[in-house]
């Protein structure tokens, strides 16, 4: 090799590796292609490629602006490991946003003009700005095979900035054929508001998202203690209902403008379970771990894992398609270079991915998916008396063959398991909190059948009673 080519050659091998370092280790699994999320035949549940998908979801709002693209790694791992399958990320908090490089996401904070350099499409120009770094990220998540629920912007940029339709139809525009070709796409309009509130806006990025996205879900995140059915129900773009339970306690729930529903998340699912047409619903929002209750008093107690746990299994067992699970210190990616923190963080993510509630979810969907998925309903008959109130209350799902019934507070059933096919009931005790399965025993069917769970009756004492007819 003579003298000019060896420099040509050494020219190519840089140009090269320095290619290959702007895109990033991505690069290699941006072709990921995920099973996009249709709404299952009975209209209740989710399915991909025709098998159940039951949504465990992360509230990772602040993961596009907060965090680089390390510890984006280091979280999505964690999440994935954990089983959770889809993240709920804000794709616009402020609109003053910039990410964690120091692009913004708009210009001039306008929301109808985003902030899209020259080298805008992924893997050929400048990686880090905003939008470029939101699609690593997404590639990224589908590398692990999970899902993003992008909520385009947070109602309080609305409100604040009175966006109209006109605007917010064009930036939903903007992002749907931007994005719409990832696989990995959920759509969650709204972002903790009333859709009361500025209903028309709503609407218009609602629709533009469907006729710009037809291929991916949609649905609204509304204000807290209340559900999107109350305005949405009936919109051609609404394919399945959220609802934000959290994050007042009982004693606390008492704003006359809502149904003062206090913790009892299954009702939010029994309402919108009977409401035609049929969707899907979730809580897509319910008190956080580690957030105080109410949220604004850092003095007051904290909700904790037992707390994420019933509000999991009531949710789920009243006839809901999934949950997302939410920690006070990732959900804002608490940072040691942050100033400050909200609602009393005290603690940051990197620590708070190990909080104890994210580590029991899987079992909860292990259980869901152990047994025939789309037949199964809420049927509070299972319980033959005392289905209890507030925290001793049951929840009670079923399907031809088996049931599940939860205590929150591990007190005596008595059970009603004539429903269900067979002579015989063969009967388990599964721990939230570990996952594992105790055999009770095998008993005749019977329409009073008697369980009392381990240890003493109180609070955070949950088990799951486990019926399979033989």
């Amino acid at each position: 090799m003579n003298r000019q080519h060896f420099k040509s050659a050494l020219s190519l091998v840089f140009a090269i590796t320095t290619i290959t370092r702007l895109v990033s280790p991505i690069s290699a699994q941006a072709q990921t292609v995920l099973a996009p999320i249709k709404i299952s035949e009975n209209q209740r549940y989710f399915m991909a490629k025709g098998k159940p998908f039951f949504w465990l979801g992360d509230t990772g709002w602040l993961l596009l602006s907060k965090l680089k693209r390390e510890q984006a790694e280091q979280y999505l791992e964690n999440r994935h490991k954990l089983g959770f399958n889809v993240i709920q990320v804000m794709v616009v908090h402020d609109n003053k946003e910039i990410n964690a490089y120091g692009d913004s996401a708009l210009v001039n904070k306008k929301i109808n003009t985003p902030h899209v350099t020259s080298g805008s499409t992924f893997g050929k120009g400048d990686e880090y700005d905003y939008w470029d770094h939101m699609d690593w990220i997404i590639k990224l998540a589908a590398s692990k095979g999970m899902y993003m629920a992008l909520v385009p912007v947070w109602g309080s940029v609305i409100k604040a900035t009175k966006v109209n339709a006109t605007d917010g139809a064009a930036y939903a525009e903007f992002l749907a054929k931007r994005f719409r070709d990832n696989s990995n796409i959920i759509w969650l309009n709204g972002g903790d508001i009333r859709g009361s509130d500025f209903t028309d806006t709503w609407e218009a990025i609602g629709n533009a998202l469907r006729k710009n996205d037809p291929d991916h879900l949609i649905t609204f995140h509304p204000f807290g203690r209340t559900q999107s059915s109350k305005w949405f129900h009936d919109s051609s773009w609404l394919d399945f209902n959220s609802f934000q339970s959290g994050h007042r306690t009982y004693a606390q729930d008492t704003d006359k403008k809502d149904l003062n529903y206090g913790e009892d998340n299954w009702r939010y699912v029994q309402a919108d379970y009977a409401k035609t047409p049929v969707k899907p619903t979730l809580d897509a929002e319910p008190s956080y771990e580690n957030i105080p209750y109410g949220l604004h008093d850092v003095k007051l107690p904290k909700w904790n894992a037992a707390d994420l746990r019933r509000y999991a299994y009531w949710s789920v067992f009243a006839g809901a398609a999934g949950f997302t699970y939410g920690d006070n210190d990732v959900m804002q990616f608490h940072l040691p270079t942050d100033k400050s923190s909200a609602y009393g963080s005290t603690t940051y993510w990197e620590q708070g991915i190990e909080a104890p509630g994210a580590q029991q979810m899987r079992y909860l969907k292990k259980l869901i998916e152990s047994h025939p998925y789309f037949e199964r309903v809420p049927d509070q008959s299972l319980i033959a008396s005392g289905q209890g109130e507030k925290y001793d209350r049951l929840l009670a799902t079923r399907g031809k063959k088996y049931a599940y019934i939860y205590t929150y507070t591990g007190r005596v059933m008595l059970i009603d398991a004539s429903k269900l096919d067979g002579k015989m009931i063969k009967a388990n005790w599964v721990n939230p909190r570990t996952g594992l399965v105790t055999t009770i025993g095998v008993f005749p069917k019977g329409k009073s059948m008697k369980f009392n769970p381990p240890g003493a009756q109180k609070n955070g004492n949950d088990w799951v009673l486990l019926l399979d007819a033989i």
